[in-house]
């Protein structure tokens, strides 16, 4: 695992997340609905969540394949679990709700993974 290249990509997606926050608290509240602009707030705040979750996942003295696996569900969650809440509430196109329990399951494997992981000394 290049934990340099992970930190580079979490850096990014930490960086993303607050773009896309401030886009929606500075532009968006007059052109989405109350509705859709909760939907993207929502993505906003698991895409910050999980940006977070990953940066503290590298410092964990895990085993490199336990920390690669989870950190790959963690950015999979974010792209499909938040992305696809960022289309539906800009574009609502709803059909795109059937990508979103996929990130969020990738959220979940992600979670379990560190439950399960094995130490670095293992």
């Amino acid at each position: 695992m290049d934990k340099l290249l992970w930190i580079r990509l979490t850096a990014l997606s930490g960086a993303i997340a607050v773009l896309l926050g401030a886009f929606a608290a500075h532009s968006m509240k007059e052109t989405l609905t109350p509705q859709m602009l909760d939907i993207y707030q929502t993505g906003v705040l698991y895409h910050f969540i999980h940006t977070v979750a990953l940066l503290g996942a590298l410092g964990l003295p895990l085993s490199e394949r336990s920390l690669h696996w989870a950190a790959r569900c963690f950015m999979l969650g974010i792209v499909l679990f938040s992305g696809s809440l960022y289309l539906i509430a800009t574009s609502e196109l709803s059909i795109l709700g059937i990508v979103t329990p996929i990130g969020g399951s990738a959220f979940i494997v992600g979670w379990l993974l560190l439950f399960t992981a094995t130490s670095a000394e293992d």
